[in-house]
């Protein structure tokens, strides 16, 4: 039990501090219209990997108020949602889910939590109303990272969407004979 509690607050203190502050995240003096295609699809990449907890939280916040009036669709994608937690996010990647002596492949309890994400869907009836509000919350997502300059932000090099291959590395590096040294 102590192992479940220490791996939910690892988590948790991860995730928060994967979020950025809804100050710089909301700041309209960052906004301006991207120049060409391809600055408008490296600002979304970077906006995509700086903000992704600040834009997952307002995916889900969209999913809640769309099933506010469900109160029994509401109540099932919590339980789907503390599965997903407690069976994927919050679980060590060393030790995998155990199920009567028999080890479970990531990729299966993927796919279950999908079939059962699906299933929570169709046997609802709000299946509607979610891909509404994925879309809704989707497009937002898309029109904020497309629109806000990327400039002001401080980015770690294994955080950039691009990092190995833009980062400046070692001299030795930069030269076109990369480490190699003469005979």
């Amino acid at each position: 039990m102590s192992s479940l509690i220490s791996g939910i607050k690892g988590t948790t203190q991860s995730l928060t501090a994967l979020r950025r502050p809804w100050r710089d995240f909301f700041d309209i003096s960052t906004v301006d219209l991207p120049s060409s295609t391809s600055d408008a699809t490296t600002r979304i990449a970077q906006n995509l990997t700086h903000f992704r907890l600040n834009y997952t939280l307002i995916l889900l916040l969209i999913l809640f108020l769309s099933l506010i009036y469900h109160p029994l669709s509401l109540l099932t994608f919590l339980v789907i949602l503390l599965a997903w937690f407690f069976l994927y996010f919050a679980r060590d990647r060393e030790e995998p889910v155990v199920i009567f002596g028999f080890f479970i492949d990531d990729r299966i309890v993927i796919a279950a939590l999908f079939g059962l994400t699906v299933a929570g869907l169709v046997l609802t009836g709000v299946w509607v109303n979610v891909l509404v509000a994925l879309a809704v919350g989707v497009g937002f997502v898309i029109l904020h990272a497309g629109l806000r300059s990327t400039d002001d932000l401080v980015m770690d090099d294994l955080e950039l969407p691009y990092g190995h291959v833009l980062a400046g590395g070692d001299d030795e590096l930069d030269s076109p004979r990369g480490d190699y040294s003469g005979i």
